[in-house]
């Protein structure tokens, strides 16, 4: 085996979402090895070159040095409902077999009562033990945060928490200030230049953490350390092998108070391996290694978009 990440032999995968989700139909990446496993490299397209660095450094992380002992040897998760009617919303979750819930919220496709009415599905179907939290993806305003959490909260029944209500911390910390639910930090964690401002700032009471934006299990650990915060572990809706690397982060935090968002799996239409993430009961294994993707042949991407992937790749190494 090679002593070093084989970028010559790295995979494109394609594979179809079953809900559109983030503004794509179709989730992309590389697969890439090295002695220590498999790790995935798939930062969005709206992220620049310079903002997908350190989703290489995680991948490169997984391929060559492998993740920390971990602490535990199963992750509590939380469903994902995507824009979808309340129906529907209700369908996922009782089949879920979470006790957690994130619905997805404030969707350009979305009005205000039909997320409401998506909510309430969701908690109808959790039941009152069962936690419900919306994420709105900065789409809000401070007034608009403060009018639709309010919203939102008696829908739910309460809610747990509300993820990135609007885009920069200091409007985060003007919501934290005026609601009662709790606010958790997402993208100002992970596109920020010094992520822990976030804290500093008092702008949330929760820190969302995702490996590959953060640069690997071992940078996102010494930011959780570093920002002081409850954490949640959350996926960018990889393939297994990219969910690996989130679950071996979950396993070594010292502490774990919250479902995390690593059952992403069941967005996408297929997997890389026959071996898949798939949660029981609400819950996920830590697996030591990332899966063999050993069904690459079913989701292999097109010749357009593997040469696009490559190209991205290759910019991003020699950055």
């Amino acid at each position: 085996m090679t002593n070093s990440v084989d970028f010559e032999a790295a995979r494109v995968y394609a594979i179809p979402m079953r809900n559109r989700f983030r503004g794509i139909t179709v989730r992309e990446g590389v697969l890439l090895r090295g002695p220590a496993g498999w790790g995935e490299f798939s930062p969005f397209l709206d992220y620049s070159d310079t903002e997908a660095a350190p989703w290489l450094a995680s991948a490169i992380e997984s391929t060559m040095d492998g993740w920390p002992t971990p602490l535990r040897d199963r992750i509590p998760i939380n469903c994902t409902i995507p824009v979808v009617s309340a129906e529907r919303a209700h369908d996922i979750t009782a089949r879920s077999g979470c006790r957690t819930a994130k619905v997805k919220v404030a969707d350009p496709g979305s009005t205000l009562a039909e997320d409401c009415e998506r909510v309430a599905a969701v908690r109808d179907a959790l039941g009152p033990s069962g936690a419900v939290r919306v994420d709105a993806n900065m789409a809000w305003s401070v007034d608009e945060a403060v009018h639709a959490i309010g919203e939102l909260d008696s829908a739910a029944g309460g809610l747990e928490y509300v993820e990135q209500p609007c885009r920069s911390i200091e409007e985060l910390a003007q919501v934290r200030r005026r609601v009662d639910v709790r606010i958790a930090a997402d993208e100002s964690i992970r596109r920020a230049e010094d992520p822990l401002r976030v804290a500093v700032a008092g702008a949330a009471d929760i820190a969302v953490l995702k490996v590959a934006p953060l640069g690997g299990v071992r940078r996102a650990l010494a930011v959780a350390e570093a920002c002081g915060l409850p954490c949640v572990v959350s996926s960018a809706v990889e393939t297994s092998v990219g969910l690996a690397a989130g679950l071996a982060l979950a396993a070594a935090l010292p502490g774990l108070d919250f479902a995390c968002g690593l059952g992403t799996l069941s967005l996408l239409t297929n997997d890389v391996t026959t071996t898949p993430l798939a949660p029981t009961d609400g819950w996920l294994p830590v697996p030591t290694t990332a899966p063999e993707p050993d069904m690459f042949d079913t989701t292999e991407a097109d010749r357009e978009t593997r040469t696009r992937w490559l190209d991205r790749l290759s910019r991003v190494r020699t950055a």
